[in-house]
């Protein structure tokens, strides 16, 4: 025994420099992720305060920018049922770097001065991407974190995960609109700026550990699985109400708030079509890091409010044509709707099973995407028939009276099958 200790001895600094070399590694690869994950989902809102421009250049409705945006929204809701779940046994860089390539690839579509069916192809691409990157890097952020830090609370990946997500899709247009407006080449410089940082992406998620260990037998393909049945069919309704009505205002920002800026409040800077957008995203991400310590009702309740209250001041000030009062309904609806979302996501991880968590996760995700085209889509068709405002109006009684019922449903006892 006496010989077999000093070996032990000698084993245990190396071991030790070895952990050490593999924490600092994942360490430096979490914020590499995140990194990638900003650039990606900014890339993905770039064209946001250019649609006026494309509008001018090529005669396009207000009808056709909605129908550009639902193409996105599609090649999300696609990438999210059938590419988003992979990474769990083709491993993450993989995944994240096709991903990313999809995006470098849009960004040379719309670098061809495209035509509305190529403009329409590099919108699709660009959500095939973002469907397929969204739950890959969140997955590899969580770990990444864990190995860096495995005793420490998750609440550094909760807010780095939810700020480059949402803060992300803020940044875009924020970007855009700001190169759009101050330098030249306003539909070409914005995708040649983030083309260079998708390949910086690129080669900083290839420099990143990978945390998804080989499988030796992989395992059959089938897309991902969707389930709404977890025990509380009442409180799974409201929390899919909630991401519904969260992302109905994403939505609306990010595909037709700029052409309202531009044309009816006659206000056609591109630097403030894009402040304006990231004005909403930004305050939604601080809201949700700034809520993270709420009571579970009291987070959900405020978010309702939020959203109610500033939704309708957003009608009120479309209606007198008010840029101040626009801004200030953005950002208070933006601060609902980001707290309501995350306390959906809340609500249905509590509920489900670990076994089924994913499933029930990939049905509120669909939900939501709904959410993010389908009042897109309806308020450009009914500006075909009367005016944005009168749109703006419907859509407003619409999605109070979808919180309402979401508020209802979410306050039922819970009955458990």
């Amino acid at each position: 025994m006496s010989s077999s200790a000093p070996r032990l001895v000698r084993r245990t600094p190396g071991r030790q420099i070895a952990a050490r070399h593999s924490a600092r590694r994942h360490g430096a690869g979490f914020w590499l992720i995140a990194s990638a994950f900003v650039t990606a989902m900014a890339f993905s809102t770039v064209p946001t305060p250019l649609y006026p421009l494309y509008q001018a250049r090529d005669g396009f409705s207000t009808f056709t920018v909605t129908v550009v945006f639902a193409v996105y929204a599609l090649g999300v809701l696609a990438s999210l049922l059938l590419a988003g779940h992979i990474s769990d046994w083709l491993g993450r860089r993989k995944v994240l770097i096709t991903a990313l390539t999809l995006e470098l690839a849009a960004a040379a579509l719309f670098l061809t001065q495209p035509a509305l069916p190529l403009l329409l192809l590099a919108r699709l691409v660009t959500g095939l991407g973002v469907g397929m990157l969204t739950a890959t890097a969140t997955a590899h952020l969580h770990e990444l974190h864990t190995a860096h830090r495995p005793d420490a609370s998750p609440q550094r990946f909760e807010i780095v995960s939810t700020a480059a997500n949402i803060g992300g899709l803020g940044f875009g247009p924020l970007i855009a609109g700001l190169l759009a407006q101050y330098l030249g080449a306003p539909l070409r410089l914005p995708y040649l700026v983030f083309g260079a940082l998708l390949l910086i992406s690129i080669a900083a998620v290839a420099l990143t550990p990978e945390t998804v260990q080989a499988q030796s037998v992989r395992p059959a393909y089938r897309p991902q699985r969707i389930s709404t049945d977890h025990g509380d069919p009442a409180g799974y309704l409201a929390a899919a109400a909630a991401g519904f009505a969260s992302f109905a205002v994403f939505g609306l920002f990010t595909s037709l708030a700029p052409g309202f800026v531009g044309h009816t409040l006659h206000h056609p800077s591109r630097a403030l079509a894009g402040l304006t957008v990231f004005a909403v995203f930004g305050a939604s991400a601080a809201a949700q890091t700034l809520t993270s310590r709420l009571d579970a009702a009291l987070r959900r309740n405020l978010g309702l409010y939020a959203q109610a209250a500033g939704t309708t001041a957003l009608a009120v000030g479309m209606h007198t044509a008010s840029l101040t009062l626009f801004l200030v309904a953005g950002i208070t609806a933006g601060i609902g709707a980001g707290v309501l979302f995350k306390s959906a996501v809340g609500t249905v991880v509590a509920m489900a099973t670990p076994a089924k968590r994913g499933e029930a996760l990939a049905g509120l995700f669909l939900i939501s995407y709904l959410g993010l085209a389908l009042p897109a889509i309806a308020i450009g068709i009914a500006t075909r028939y009367t005016t944005m405002t009168t749109a703006m109006t419907w859509f407003t009684a619409a999605l109070l009276a979808l919180l309402t019922t979401a508020g209802l449903l979410a306050r039922r006892p819970r009955h458990t099958d």
